[in-house]
């Protein structure tokens, strides 16, 4: 289990996480803000440059969830992990991947009020640190005050939110240890989709509005915005199983199985396994369809129609080229063969 305290810069995040892990039986305190060190020693100075924040690099991301897996089945327990997350989709694609290997996941907030986190911050000191360092860290968590005041609807209505204003530490991290015994810190509800282990074969679904806008849905395990769909079962044909993941993700039974409008052959790329992707025609939805769509809180955040231009935004790149490929085998009414999103032949 990891219990993740969240709350912006001078919160008191590493202070209560290292009063819990006094608390919490077989509790281990990891700190992801090292990975962002090592990430700083390792990557060259050109990738650095290109990102503001660690969090920004998909290495980052990535190496979080992979060292809090290795330290759990290294020293089992809970994991106490003190990290500021402030971009939903980071927290998605965290919290999915750790959900992929079976780990739950209580999300704690520490909120105090903001006249008491600008106080904390103005007599922050970084021990042995120059003044002029003191003075950058200062303005650093000011100029991330915006940010989680912004964040703070999805943040209060995901994690337990515990004030810490007028609390110590030790008073703090007891709040929190009581809370996970008596489960009011719930699990997170970030969908437990397996993480692969070779080649998938995937199936996703088009449905177009009246004016064929293509409706995409965002997924709340992995960055990005995507179609419809999900991973081939054994056993299943590949259009039946569009068809059942468009009833599961959005409550709409389709009646009759969807053509085929590309085979998208998507190649290995670590950690990813890559496997084959297909895209089906689902059709025009009828008049008022989508006023009747539903989406599973813990699977799908939200869904849109959008043109093929407003889709070049929001999808990754792999996914457009796929998209874009299947409008055009809509549009002249025979499928094509890609490889990585290229057509062959």
């Amino acid at each position: 289990m990891i219990v993740w305290i969240n709350g912006t810069f001078s919160a008191g995040k590493t202070s209560t996480a290292r009063e819990l892990t006094g608390i919490l039986p077989d509790s281990t305190l990891f700190d992801p803000e090292l990975i962002g060190d090592a990430l700083r020693v390792l990557l060259p100075r050109k990738r650095l440059a290109e990102v503001c924040d660690y969090q920004d690099l998909p290495s980052w991301r990535r190496l979080v969830v992979d060292t809090a897996a290795a330290m759990l089945a290294e020293v089992g327990g809970t994991l106490v992990v003190p990290m500021t997350l402030l971009r939903q989709e980071y927290r998605d694609e965290i919290f999915g991947g750790l959900a992929a290997r079976r780990i739950p996941v209580r999300h704690v907030l520490l909120a105090p009020a903001e006249t008491i986190l600008r106080e904390r911050i103005a007599t922050r000191e970084e021990p042995g640190a120059p003044q002029e360092v003191d003075l950058r860290v200062r303005q650093w968590a000011y100029d991330h005050i915006p940010a989680y005041r912004q964040a703070l609807g999805w943040l209060t209505a995901d994690a337990h939110v515990v004030d810490n204003g007028a609390l110590t530490p030790r008073e703090t991290a007891e709040r929190i240890a009581e809370a996970v015994r008596t489960d009011a810190a719930r699990v997170s509800e970030i969908v437990q989709s397996p993480e692969p282990t070779r080649e998938t074969v995937a199936s996703g679904v088009l449905l177009f509005d009246e004016q064929d806008r293509v409706l995409l849905v965002d997924p709340t395990y992995k960055a990005g915005w995507e179609f419809p769909g999900g991973v081939v079962e054994a056993g299943e044909a590949p259009a039946c199983a569009g068809v059942r993941e468009v009833a599961e993700e959005l409550g709409l039974e389709l009646d009759r199985t969807p053509g085929l409008l590309v085979v998208d052959w998507e190649p290995p790329q670590p950690p990813g396994h890559g496997g084959l992707r297909l895209l089906f025609d689902g059709g025009r939805l009828p008049d008022g369809a989508a006023e009747r769509l539903r989406l599973p809180g813990p699977e799908l955040r939200a869904w849109r129609f959008v043109t093929e231009t407003e889709a070049a935004g929001l999808l990754p790149q792999h996914r457009y080229e796929r998209l874009r490929w299947a409008l055009r085998a809509r549009e002249r009414g025979r499928p094509l063969y890609l490889e990585a999103g290229t057509p062959i032949g």
